[in-house]
Parts: C-alpha cells; structure tokens; sequence
C-alpha cells in the first residue's frame, strides 16, 4: 500500500491523490472488479481498500461525488505510464526537409528532386523546395516561379501550397505540406 505523499504526477498537469489525503467528506466508491460500492465516506472507503491490502486513489475529482477507486497504485501508475510512452512513441514530429534545385535543371534531375519530396512527404514531413540564383541569372524569377508551381502541380496529390514562391535574397522558396487525410 502506497501513501508516503499526497500528490503523484500521472501525465502533464494530472495530479493524483491517493490514501489518507483524499479529505472529501462523500466519495462514490469504485471497487476492485470495476463495480460501483455505493457512496461511502472517504475514511470508510479507506479503511475497506487497507482491508484488501490496496490503494484508494482518486479518479475524478470533477464529479459530484469525486470517484474513488480501490486498486493497486503501483500498478496503476505503470500502466498509465506505458499507456503515455506507446502514445509518444505513435507520435510524428514533422520536419521541415529541403530539395534544392536551379531554374535550368534537366528533366531528369528534376524527376529526381520530385521522387525525394515524395518520400518526405510520405512520411509525414513539409517539404523546401529552393531554388538558387547566381549571378545575373536573377533576372529570371519569372521562369523559377513557373517551375515551382510545376512541382506543386505535380505534387498536388499528396502536397499542399503552405507558403506560395516567395523571393527570399537570391533564392527563391516554396513550402509544401503534406495534406491531410481525411478518415473513413
């Protein structure tokens, strides 16, 4: 039996109260098998989980009476813990990937910067597309622009314009993220 502080963490800003520091005057009593007790007071409740050698913990203190549940705290806290780590780890951070090209790229070079903002886009990642200028080759915005809409068009089913081509320097960028997929 588990009763050495008042509050243990359960999450982000999820406090737990367990034992002796649950001071409600009424509490609903949720037993070992999931079934409802009744309405108990919160010493009575107590003293039933130390006869089952368990824990009183407080399940929702938003209830009117706040619900208590007799279980083992130890192993409650483990399984929400576990429960925290799966959902962390099913989690996907998107990155930002970058695919740099030049206003005069081949054809082929080009079908190769598309299958690589694919495969970002695939797995979830926004995708860069940069092209650079040297020199007087600036003068030709115009042309990089018609080729990043091109890339957008060839994109547009798995990509969405989040920014549009916008000069930046001597570059000129284009953002891309990955649409979303509506479920059935």
């Amino acid at each position: 039996m588990l009763d050495k502080s008042k509050n243990f963490k359960q999450g982000h800003n999820n406090q737990v109260t367990i034992n002796h520091h649950i001071t409600n005057s009424r509490i609903r009593l949720i037993g070992v098998s999931g079934s409802q007790l009744g309405i108990y007071s919160s010493q009575e409740a107590l003293k039933i989980a130390q006869e089952e050698g368990l824990d009183l913990v407080m399940i929702s203190d938003r209830s009117d009476p706040p619900v208590c549940r007799i279980i083992d705290y130890g192993k409650y806290k483990f399984t929400q813990e576990k429960k925290a780590k799966e959902a962390r780890k099913k989690q996907h951070h998107a990155s930002l990937k970058e695919v740099k090209m030049r206003y005069k790229i081949e054809q082929h070079d080009y079908k190769v910067r598309i299958n690589q903002a694919l495969r970002f886009l695939e797995a979830g990642d926004k995708v860069k597309a940069t092209i650079t200028f040297k020199g007087r080759e600036i003068q030709h915005t115009d042309l990089a622009i018609e080729l990043l809409h091109k890339m957008a068009k060839d994109l547009n089913v798995l990509a969405d314009i989040q920014q549009a081509p916008s000069r930046d320097g001597k570059h000129i960028i284009m953002i891309l993220s990955p649409k979303k997929h509506k479920s059935k």
